[in-house]
């Protein structure tokens, strides 16, 4: 059985293709300095980063909140238990921190939680019928799709208005994403791209954390790879960019080749080896593709990584996308992320890291037993929940919320042992104070890195912005 990640000469060609492709219709984005453009009419204000690093573990499939960060109280299973009546699958456990209790199967996380804040309010867009991918795509990019222009991703947007923190790694690097993912049709999903900024700013991706190592060392000897690279770099000249591109797609395109290849030449290329690590930490992050990527993300961090995403891969009825099992797929998806993410936090703070480095943890929505949608404004149901449970199959989540999710937020500035927000104690669990929408939570995650939400960058003759058309308020209380 072929691996998901092998790149093949045709998967190449795709890779290559695909990238051609999105980098022609990217347009031009204005390299002014600090970002500001006049036609925003507004210069952004100067802000002083608390972060210099971030470091996104992104739970790919909508993870209920009510099981996982934000307990209610406890159903035990029993054939014909009502639905409706269930409110957690998991009894609550204590926390470092008095007022913040987790769900059962987090308790090393639950541990470092006096390190971080968390949100128990966020509210994903109304979309309509409710697709993964596209609100997915809005997480990502501050945006709802379709677009007329190909939108930044969060960390290309990062990536281009700070640069390299150091300039032999890539500023943005895309970890446990495979190149080919069950469900999805496309190489590439359309969020990760830099999209209108250039290639040069778009992800270094690394989609199997188990063998880092080979994305950044030859399997060949030096001549024969200086020679293969002048290959590639002759068929990026007669590629679609190469020859229908504007002189921008094309130094950008080359821009980003340089980057990757000077990588290749530098001392930071060991913080890819992560049979480095002592066998004692690396058995700890060793819970999967997700645990490994958290490992590997710490140690770009320590050479100077820009922004770094973790991937809990997305597959269509598994992991995060919990439609039945949900009790039992729970408890194997906790144990694979909670030591891995206490872990980082703990080594990042262990470096003196942790205080200029933030960790977010977040996914695109929430679940409920039975609500899809939100609770006055339901959407069309995709899976039949049942109102009883008759089987161990329908205990857990099954539908979409996308009236209430939880945030986690550690290091870079924000408040230790902050809770902010409310959710309702009954059925269904929504948002009863300080509703969080995506426009703010970025704000918020921009300014801790000294980005203005008002940031913005010319493109087609209009100024786009970081956040929804630069509305984004950062929410203070979360800073400390």
């Amino acid at each position: 059985m072929q691996d998901r990640t092998e790149i093949t000469r045709r998967n190449f060609l795709r890779v290559a293709g695909t990238a051609g492709l999105s980098a022609l219709g990217a347009g031009y984005a204005s390299s002014s300095v600090g970002g500001w453009n006049a036609l925003a009419g507004e210069e952004p204000e100067k802000i002083k980063p608390t972060a210099d690093t971030l470091i996104l573990l992104w739970m790919a499939g909508g993870m209920a909140h009510t099981e996982t960060f934000d307990p209610k109280k406890y159903t035990p299973f029993e054939p014909g238990v009502e639905a409706k009546n269930v409110l957690s699958t998991f009894p609550s456990i204590d926390t470092s921190v008095d007022n913040i209790k987790f769900s059962q199967g987090l308790e090393s996380l639950g541990k470092v939680m006096n390190r971080g804040a968390l949100i128990r309010t966020f509210n994903a867009a109304d979309l309509g019928f409710i697709l993964h991918s596209r609100h997915q795509y809005h997480w990502h990019t501050g945006y709802i799709p379709p677009q007329s222009v190909a939108v930044p991703h969060l960390g290309a947007m990062i990536a281009r208005t700070l640069g390299p923190k150091n300039p032999d790694v890539p500023a943005f690097i895309d970890i446990a994403e495979p190149l080919k993912s069950a469900g999805e049709t496309e190489v590439v999903k359309a969020f990760l791209t830099a999209g209108f900024l250039g290639s040069e700013y778009g992800p270094f991706m690394i989609p199997d954390p188990r063998r880092p190592a080979e994305r950044v060392q030859p399997r060949i000897d030096a001549g024969r790879f200086q020679d293969r690279y002048k290959l590639y770099k002759a068929l990026v000249e007669n590629s679609p960019v190469g020859e229908l591109g504007s002189s921008y797609q094309k130094e950008s395109l080359l821009r980003s080749m340089e980057n990757a290849h000077r990588l290749l030449k530098s001392p930071a290329v060991k913080a890819f080896d992560l049979s480095q690590e002592p066998k004692e930490i690396y058995d700890t992050y060793n819970t999967g593709n997700f645990g490994l990527g958290c490992l590997l993300a710490r140690r770009l961090a320590e050479v100077g990584a820009r922004f770094i995403e973790v991937h809990y891969e997305y597959i269509p009825f598994g992991h995060w996308d919990t439609h039945d099992n949900g009790h039992a797929r729970l408890g194997d998806l906790k144990r694979t992320i909670d030591k891995p993410v206490a872990q980082l936090i703990l080594d990042l703070e262990k470096r003196g890291l942790l205080d200029r480095t933030l960790v977010v943890l977040a996914s695109e929505f929430s679940r409920d037993p039975l609500v899809e949608g939100k609770p006055n404004k339901t959407v069309q149901h995709q899976v039949a929940t049942p109102a009883k449970m008759t089987e161990a199959k329908h205990y857990g989540m099954h539908a979409h919320l996308t009236s209430a999710g939880s945030v986690l937020l550690f290091g870079g500035g924000i408040k230790k042992g902050c809770l902010y927000g409310k959710t309702a104690d009954e059925h269904p669990c929504t948002t009863v104070d300080k509703p969080v929408v995506m426009e703010d939570l970025h704000a918020t995650i921009y300014r801790a890195m000294g980005i203005s939400p008002k940031q913005s960058y010319d493109v087609e003759q209009r100024p786009f912005f970081v956040t929804k058309d630069g509305k984004g308020k950062p929410i203070m209380e979360l800073f400390g």
